[in-house]
């Protein structure tokens, strides 16, 4: 089982990355594995062009960004988690548009999978930042991973993060009830408990 983490600071290794390196070692310590993947800084947002629903793999029509070197490799992934800094009260503009965009184009792929959102910031923002995030799941049909408190660090650099034990901790319970969560959903998996019946969409328009 694989874990994807998303890191969507414009900071390769700074506190996003921080309290994602925290989760991926209790992972391993849940002989789980996992991967961060630092999503560049220039990221295209979606253009609404349809394009990646008339493919029969995961694709998005702009190919100049890293996106769809990533969807190749969706199906690698049990689980995603992605982190974000605080920018104004709110996650950072790249990994909204990549998450945009990822969604969008890899919906059946990331269905089912445990998701979670972590945010990072110096003060405030945060549970603002986790309520955009979380809705990139509860749209999906993921089961949304929780911890003891929600899912932030505080610091306004690295070695702050380090000091934040409460946060610390919150990203390591995080850890543990992921990987409880992926034994879980092998076990069921292997006592032959299927995915839920999906029901034809149904879309309502409310102007006619």
């Amino acid at each position: 089982m694989k874990v994807l983490l998303l890191n969507g600071s414009p900071h390769a290794h700074g506190c996003t990355d921080t309290a994602l390196r925290e989760i991926a070692a209790t992972l391993a310590a849940e002989k789980i594995d996992s991967e961060i993947v630092h999503i560049e800084n220039t990221v295209h947002s979606c253009m609404a062009c349809g394009y990646c629903k008339k493919q029969s793999q995961p694709r998005c029509a702009y190919d100049g960004d890293s996106l769809n070197k990533l969807l190749a490799r969706i199906d690698e992934f049990d689980a995603l988690i992605i982190g974000s800094p605080v920018h104004y009260a709110s996650a950072s503009g790249a990994v909204t548009a990549f998450c945009d965009r990822l969604f969008y184009a890899a919906a059946a792929h990331l269905a089912f999978k445990p998701g979670a959102a972590i945010a990072s910031a110096r003060r405030a923002g945060t549970t603002a930042t986790l309520d955009q995030l979380n809705k990139y799941f509860t749209i999906n049909q993921m089961p949304i991973v929780s911890s003891v408190y929600w899912n932030m660090v505080h610091g306004n650099t690295p070695d702050e993060v380090l000091q934040d034990e409460e946060g610390l901790q919150i990203m390591r319970t995080l850890g543990r009830n992921l990987a409880w969560l992926l034994h879980s959903i092998e076990a069921g998996r292997q006592a032959g408990i299927e995915r839920p019946a999906a029901e034809p969409r149904r879309n309502t328009n409310f102007i006619r």
